[in-house]
């Protein structure tokens, strides 16, 4: 139906076409005009993409049909018009069963709303909150993965894409475009896409490294300028800011090389760095309160040996001040995500810091940062890629940290006897190492379990302390102890 639908509306436009919309349109139907060019920077002859004036046809010209696999680029540069434009003409088509594949998005989500469940199935590599409430009632699913491994899925095929939809930068003089703030598995995933829609927005920051991306790989480009999404520096609460004053004092030293996520306690210890030296930055994401330390030169990067005086990153979702400092800079450098997050080339950075927070840690070290009990929340991320690269690292100085509020919301202790019923566990206990609450700084690395339980219950809540001394004796059978 939906195919027949196309037919009448493609041949009613034909009658309205210039001719060098027909020239493109005709392209379209041979076999030969999508592209199966597996390296983004590199050139394709005698191809450019077919211009299109709205995403409503870009999405029509894709060819997008029921049970086909699209890809969709996330973070800051979720490519929401086209989003908006496939959901519409899935509805108004009728097409079933498109499985949609991403990183965490920004924007309304509404292909995951119920009166879209026939048409879209969203499956997350890590799940934001637009599309939370449908994983938790099914009608949408998440695969669990440590984040570096994400680019496998494409270049293996196990996931291969029909349709691409993907946020670029207007083409240089060269006809370079870039991905801008999020190449993470974009390169891997578009370099296995049978059709590639770019969203061209001049708002783009334009970034380097494996964000290059040529136009004559795109199939549809249509052009739409708007201010990237923005997520407001909130300023840190007493007890996060005391966090970051006990990560920045006592864990982070001159010449740290350092990864962290977004958030208000990464926020409170970039905050609490300005006294600091020779910092670097290697991480999947980086955030606004880098801008500031490089501003008062206290990150320069020259202490690295890998990527010397550059920032390395993967993907970033910020301010505008953030996006206005990495457009056209060559100060940093945007790379794949299998590279970036890979724990051998984490485990090279000297002194490497990894900074990641966690829903709840039981009395043993081990963390669950992806779900409430049963529950998905999230997903992997690069937290144990991060936290296994700063364990094993070859200078034998780094420190992977934890760290997090001692209480929830409801006041209920993060830190428990044993995890919820069905919680994941995302770092083990064998590679934990500190914890860190607003009650100081639990270190676990060659401690027993009497000892890590000991530690851990003397950065919990002052409240729930006693409780936990009780449950640890339950459980080890033996009082907590140093």
């Amino acid at each position: 139906m939906a195919a027949l639908k196309r037919i009448v509306n493609l041949s009613k436009s034909l009658k309205t076409m210039t001719t060098t919309s027909r020239l493109c349109c005709s392209q379209t139907s041979k076999k030969t005009y999508f592209t199966y060019v597996n390296e983004p920077s590199m050139p394709i002859l005698d191809k450019e993409p077919c211009w299109l004036k709205t995403a409503d046809e870009a999405i029509e010209k894709a060819e997008l049909d029921s049970d086909q696999l699209v890809f969709v680029q996330g973070a800051a540069a979720t490519p929401t018009e086209l989003l908006r434009a496939m959901t519409e003409y899935g509805a108004r088509c009728d097409v079933r069963n498109v499985r949609l594949f991403h990183m965490h998005l920004e924007g309304e989500a509404s292909f995951a709303k119920p009166e879209n469940a026939k048409h879209f199935r969203s499956i997350s590599f890590f799940i934001g909150g637009n599309v939370r409430p449908a994983v938790q009632t099914g009608h949408a699913d998440c695969i669990p993965i440590f984040l570096h491994e994400i680019p496998r899925v494409f270049n293996e095929g196990y996931i291969k894409p029909d349709i691409a939809l993907i946020h670029v930068t207007p083409p240089d003089h060269h006809g370079y475009c870039s991905l801008g703030t999020s190449v993470d598995c974009v390169r891997s995933a578009v370099s296995n896409s049978t059709r590639i829609v770019a969203l061209v927005n001049k708002y783009m920051p334009r970034t380097f490294g494996d964000a290059i991306i040529h136009v004559s790989h795109l199939d549809f480009a249509v052009e739409h300028h708007k201010p990237l999404p923005v997520h407001p520096v909130k300023p840190p609460s007493k007890e996060e800011q005391q966090i970051g004053k006990y990560i920045a004092e006592n864990l982070v030293v001159d010449g740290a090389t350092l990864q962290m996520g977004i958030g208000s306690i990464p926020d409170a210890v970039l905050s609490l760095l300005t006294s600091h030296q020779n910092l670097g930055i290697h991480s999947e994401m980086f955030s606004d309160g880098v801008v500031e330390l490089v501003k008062k030169g206290c990150i320069t990067n020259n202490r690295k040996t890998m990527h010397k005086g550059r920032i390395v990153g993967s993907f970033c979702v910020g301010s505008e001040k953030l996006y206005d400092f990495m457009n056209n800079n060559p100060f940093i450098e945007m790379l794949a995500v299998d590279y970036v997050n890979d724990p051998k080339i984490v485990a090279k950075q000297p002194n490497m810091t990894a900074i990641n927070s966690c829903i709840e840690v039981d009395i043993t070290g081990q963390i669950c940062s992806d779900s409430i009990g049963t529950r998905m929340y999230s997903g992997f991320g690069g937290q144990l890629d991060f936290i296994m690269g700063a364990a094993l690292s070859e200078d034998r100085q780094g420190k992977p940290i934890i760290a997090l509020q001692s209480v929830t919301s409801k006041g209920e202790s993060k830190i428990q006897p044993v995890l919820k019923s069905g919680a994941g566990v995302v770092t083990n206990r064998a590679v934990a190492r500190y914890v860190v609450t607003e009650y100081g700084i639990a270190s676990l690395f060659g401690k027993s379990l009497q000892q890590r339980s000991y530690e851990l219950i003397q950065i919990a809540h002052p409240d729930h302390r006693e409780a936990l001394e009780k449950a640890a004796f339950a459980r080890l059978k033996v009082m907590p102890a140093p």
